[in-house]
Parts: structure tokens; sequence; C-alpha cells
């Protein structure tokens, strides 16, 4: 069985299961990134092999531009997989002497089933394609002004947003887009990385001089391949941008592709960022890339060596993340490109995190998250709190479900917390102190999928302390359904010769005994509580979207 992880923008990333056939299938992009149509992962899987049991072979292409993996299935029925640069418009010119380094493919295979399989991706590029400070660290709790505000603020209105995230916990507050140039709306601004004068006076150095002066760390958004034609970059170089001569260029988002195959192009950007990042004491940088790539043609390279453009592209990406890694060492870095649309194992070596999905939904999130953690660790998931009714799908999500999904991941907040009720307010409080208290256990410990929202109603997964002694499980249920049996989810990872205590997310204990691991993970933990599976000790119970964290900690040493 052939497993890919496709979908489109805001639904990244789902499962999809076809049977291997005689002949050829693939998945792949042309759009000059890796995409957000399909990811360069392909699980192959036995007929019967499942979460826990099985033999699987996973491949994943260490590369973030044009890609494409393809199985051949030959008439003695031995498959054949080839992964690389995508071949169509793709041709490289070598002089005698020259060489031409192609990207890595990683293999990975198990006879322990998806689980294990998912493991070893997760500790081979958490641990070892990723790198830097931040590698190991776990990740702040942050603050994106974006869906609060979006282009509508200054620097007082961003201060009281701040001012707010602090007081409930938040430790990093993120400017979004909109603080430079002429950019008020989306048609101007980009490629001028200068603060507006008329939002922030005193320029990103004196906001974040205020932000710090809160508690907090302070980051900000770029958006640095990108260009509008209403800039004084493009009014100065009109040529920088990839485009057809002679053939009228296409926009996405009014934006044109700044032509990254050009080492001027990169050096360009790179000092208009290092004149803001050495000015202001910035923590954070989200790399954003709103577009995909057309018109790729390039003003500075011969007709014979126009498709090398793309590879070459991606190369100036690469380079320009690598120059400012090693001059602002201690800057975490999250990529984004309209949401996961280059949520690929390249761009994890520059970047330790990613924006998983521009859709913030948490019932949508169940799946793009579980389908995302196949090959991905939770620390590069990035995963925010978003408000209600939310913005892709208009859907009305209970706080608490909103935050139980986004703590698998790096967690935030992209909402103005002014906008709260008292009691919501102090939910987000208890779901920040929760979210350090277990953070390294959430992000860094081993996770296992439980039950798949591709396949019913409920999702549920898990992580484990490598010691065995500590898990979380998160429990979602998407419709509710009245006078329904009693539901299990059989647990995995833990020890089966200890016992643990079995809490809720408030702290209430959740059964008056504590089960073995044995039997948490052969029998299961109860999911059901009441005709439509309220938990008994909250005050206020909850239908449709409701879910539920279960702490678990051993209380009996091993055998």
């Amino acid at each position: 069985v052939w497993m890919q992880f496709s979908g489109a923008w805001g639904r990244e990333r789902h499962l999809r299961n076809r049977t291997l056939e005689q002949g050829i299938q693939s998945v792949g992009s042309r759009r000059g990134h890796s995409s957000h149509n399909h990811n360069p992962v392909v699980i192959l899987r036995r007929e019967h092999t499942d979460e826990v049991q099985g033999e699987a072979l996973g491949i994943a292409l260490v590369y973030s531009g044009n890609f494409l993996i393809q199985a051949e299935v030959d008439t003695y029925d031995k498959t054949r997989i080839l992964a690389g640069i995508h071949p169509d418009g793709f041709r490289w010119k070598l002089e005698p002497g020259e060489q031409f380094q192609s990207p890595e493919a990683v293999m990975a295979w198990t006879d322990q089933g998806l689980n294990r399989l998912s493991q070893t991706f997760h500790g081979l590029f958490g641990r070892r394609l990723a790198r830097g400070y931040w590698r190991d660290r776990p990740r702040p709790i942050l603050n994106n002004n974006w869906e609060a505000t979006m282009f509508d603020f200054d620097e007082e209105s961003l201060v009281k947003i701040a001012g707010k995230a602090k007081e409930c916990g938040v430790e990093l507050f993120v400017l979004d887009d909109g603080w430079f140039g002429a950019r008020r709306n989306d048609k101007a601004g980009l490629g001028d990385w200068v603060a507006n004068p008329e939002l922030l006076p005193n320029g990103i150095a004196g906001l974040s001089k205020r932000i710090r002066g809160l508690g907090m760390e302070m980051g900000l958004w770029f958006e640095p391949e990108m260009v509008n034609k209403d800039s004084n970059l493009y009014r100065a170089h009109p040529d920088w941008i990839l485009e057809v001569p002679g053939r009228t260029g296409c926009h996405g988002r009014n934006q044109f592709v700044l032509d990254f195959s050009r080492k001027e192009v990169v050096d360009a950007v790179y000092d208009m960022m290092c004149h803001v990042l050495d000015d202001a004491d910035l923590s954070y940088i989200k790399w954003d890339m709103n577009r995909s790539i057309t018109d790729c043609w390039s003003h500075a390279l011969p007709a014979d060596r126009q498709k090398e453009t793309a590879h070459r592209y991606i190369l100036g990406v690469y380079d320009l993340y690598e120059r400012l890694l090693q001059r602002y060492p201690r800057i975490l870095f999250e990529s984004c490109a309209s949401g996961g649309g280059r949520f690929d194992p390249g761009m994890l070596y520059y970047a330790p995190q990613a924006w998983c999905s521009d859709d913030s939904d948490a019932v949508e999130r169940l799946s793009i998250q579980y389908g995302t953690s196949y090959a991905y660790p939770l620390s590069s998931i990035g995963a925010h709190v978003s408000e209600v009714p939310n913005q892709q799908v208009y859907r009305n999500v209970p706080l608490h479900t909103r935050a139980n999904v986004a703590c698998f991941g790096t967690h935030g907040y992209e909402l103005d917390l002014n906008s709260l009720a008292p009691e919501e307010l102090e939910q987000v409080r208890e779901q920040i102190r929760f979210m350090k208290d277990n953070r390294r256990l959430l992000q860094f410990g081993t996770f296992y999928r439980l039950s798949s929202p591709f396949e019913g109603n409920v999702t549920a997964w898990m992580v484990v302390s490598e010691d065995q002694t500590e898990a979380i499980v998160g429990w979602y249920r998407t419709l509710s359904h009245v006078n329904q049996p009693t539901s299990r989810i059989r647990l995995q990872g833990l020890h089966p010769d200890r016992q643990y205590t079995v809490m809720t997310e408030g702290r209430h204990p959740y059964r008056t005994h504590a089960p073995w691991g044995d039997e948490l993970m052969h029998m299961g933990l109860i999911t059901s509580d009441g005709l439509s599976g309220q938990v008994e000790t909250r005050d206020k119970y909850y239908g449709d979207f409701d879910s539920r964290l279960y702490l678990l900690r051993a209380v009996t040493p091993a055998a």
C-alpha cells in the first residue's frame, strides 16, 4: 500500500492510501516549492500493517523545491522507487571539471508498525537534521498579532495586546505582516524592509524595547523572497523579479517572486534584514512565502541555463537562511509558506519549526497535525489557539479543545487576549501553566497515534517520556452522539509492570484506582462518561468538538 500526504492550502498533509498496482504512480510538485498539495514523504506498507505491527518503508526527500517521488511496479510485482528533483523543466549544464550535488533522500524501515516508523523519522529529523541553539530546547509560548489585527495596528495597540499576553503567561510577542514600507494592505511595501514611521515612530528597535520592558521576548515577520511592484526595491531594480520577457507576468496576492538565483538579490535582502536585526533585540523570525513560483525565468542566466533557475532559487533561499543563522545563532526561525506550503525536511535543516497550516481551526488541525506526525516531530509543528468563529471555516470550537490540539506542537495564541471574557482568560492562564509544566514532554516525548481522524469520529494520540514514568493522552471527539456504548482507547508505550495515576487536564482524579500499564495498553483507557460522553468533573458540559487530556504518572517502580 502506498501512503501519501496530500491536500491543498488549509488542508495540508491529509493521509491518502492507494494500492500499488503494475505501472507508475507518483506525487510531486512543479510549483517552485514542495507545496501544500503533496508532501515529499511517501510510505510503503504491507497490506495488514497498522500503527502497532507490520512492515513499512518510508522515503523522505530532503529538499524544498520541485520534486518527484515515483513508484514503478513491474510485471513481476517488483517495486522501484525514484525520488529527486522533478525532471520536468529542469536541466543543469556542467562545464568540464564542475560537479552537481543532488538532494539527499532518507529511507527508514520497520517491522513494528507505523508508529515505530514515525518515531524513527522524529528522532532523525528532530535530533539530527534540525540543528543549532533551539534544536533540543522547549519552544517559547507566543502570541502573534495577525488574526487579531491584520494590517490595522500601531505601536500602542500592539503594546496593549502584548501586555495582556504577558499577564496570561505568554513569553514571546510576534509582530506579523504590515510593519514595513508602505504596507497598509497586501498591494504595496513587500521588499522594503524598513519600519513604517507612521505606525512605529521608534522603529522595530523602539517597539522591541517596550515589549522587553514588559518582560517578554519579541519576534518579527518577514517575507524576504517577495516584492510588490509598488515598492522602492522594485522601482530601483525591476529586473530582479522572475518573469518571462515579452509576456504578461503572473502575480499572486499582488506580489512577485524575487530572483533568488542571483547572488546580488540575496545580498540586498540579507543587508536589509540585518539592518533591522542588528538594530533591534529580536529572538524569533517568522519567514513567510505566500505564493508559488510562476514565470520561472531569470534575467541573469543565458538561454541554455534557464532550466537551472528553479533549483538555483532554492539554493539562494538556503544561502540566505545559512547566512542569517551564522550571524544570529540564538534567533528561533519558523518557516512558513502560506501555512504548510514548504513543510519539508529540507527546510527543517534551517528552521526547526514550521507554521503547520494557515487553517487554525482545531477540528481541521486534527487531520493536518495527524498527517504531519507520520514524518515530522511535534517540536516542528507550529500550532496556535485562534479566535472563534474561526477565520478559515467559521466554526465555533470550545477554548479548551483549541488549546488541547495546539499543545501537541509548539503552542501559541493567534488572537487578541483582550477580547476574551474573564473566565476565558483564566482558562488561558491555566493552559499556559499546563504547557510550561509539560512542554518538554509534549514536544520531545515519544509520540504515538491511537485513533485516526481519517477513519472515524474520534481522534487520539499520546506522548510518553523516555523513562515511561509520564504520559499525556489527547482525546478529541468531533460530533456528540446520545446513549453511546462504553468507549476505550488502547494506549501505547507504557511500562506494563507499572501502575499509573490518571488525571484530567484540570488535575481532577479520573479513576479512583491506579491501573497497570498492561491494562491501559491491552484493555484500554475508558473515555466515555454519561449519556453523551461528558466529563463529570467539569463545571460545563460540551457536546460537539469536545476534547480531553489525560495525564498519567507512574506510582510504582518497574518490577
